[in-house]
């Protein structure tokens, strides 16, 4: 189910990918050894989660294309539809905590 979300944020705007992957990734990990290393070689998610569980890296390739994704895609509703004061900040409020968790991991890996 995971999974099928990841892969429909690819292509949904307001739906996040990232976080469906990566709990597919664990998921699999601790159920389907084939379906992990699937998801590892995967070309599209395959860096994104090695580097996750591995290092715990967002690199900043990734980090600008979501920022720039999430900033246009609610910047257009947030400004020009007709919604209620608190919804808007409330909606401000979750993409800001969004991009902060995002922008505060490392970006390339802590060699040990």
């Amino acid at each position: 189910m995971s999974l099928s979300l990841g892969i429909l944020g690819v292509f949904l705007p307001l739906l996040p990918t990232t976080p469906f992957v990566l709990l597919s990734a664990f998921c699999f990990s601790k159920s389907s050894t084939h379906l992990h290393r699937w998801l590892l070689n995967h070309k599209l998610f395959g860096d994104l989660i090695h580097d996750w569980e591995k290092y715990g890296v967002i690199r900043t390739k990734v980090k600008i294309i979501a920022t720039a994704s999430m900033v246009l895609l609610i910047s257009y509703p947030l400004i020009f539809m007709p919604f209620v004061y608190w919804l808007k900040v409330i909606v401000i409020v979750c993409i800001f905590a969004v991009l902060l968790f995002i922008w505060t991991r490392p970006s390339i890996p802590l060699e040990k």
